[in-house]
């Protein structure tokens, strides 16, 4: 599944990651220490994806406290029933080493998420 097509422009923060809404939810946000449960996908630059709770057919749940940084930041960015995308910079995902056998080094992610519940 690619990511949904947008001629909207990202926006950036002063951290870095890059987002830009697909669909606008209502309500409030979560914090950085609540618990999500989110339908994501995740791919490369190139486009090549990496990983998507879609294709497994169910959403999954975590703590924002317990992911990457970009992650934490961009989903405090959204409410309930919103759908987004972004674009984290390396340093806000998984670093300069990457995530062995998933992730490559210094990597920038793509990734399109709808929140749930939190």
């Amino acid at each position: 599944m690619p990511l949904s097509e947008s001629d909207k422009p990202y926006i950036k923060t002063e951290s870095g990651l890059e987002y830009r809404s697909l669909q606008e939810g209502q309500g409030d946000n979560p914090n950085a220490s609540s618990t999500v449960t989110v339908h994501y996908m995740g791919c490369f630059e190139n486009g090549e994806q990496f990983d998507s709770s879609y294709e497994r057919g169910e959403p999954t749940t975590f703590p924002l406290s317990g992911v990457i940084a970009g992650w934490t930041e961009g989903l405090q960015l959204m409410n309930t029933g919103s759908k987004y995308q972004f674009k984290i910079p390396y340093e806000l995902g998984y670093g300069e080493a990457g995530y062995p056998g998933v992730i490559p080094p210094k990597s920038t992610l793509y990734f399109e998420i709808e929140l749930i519940s939190f």
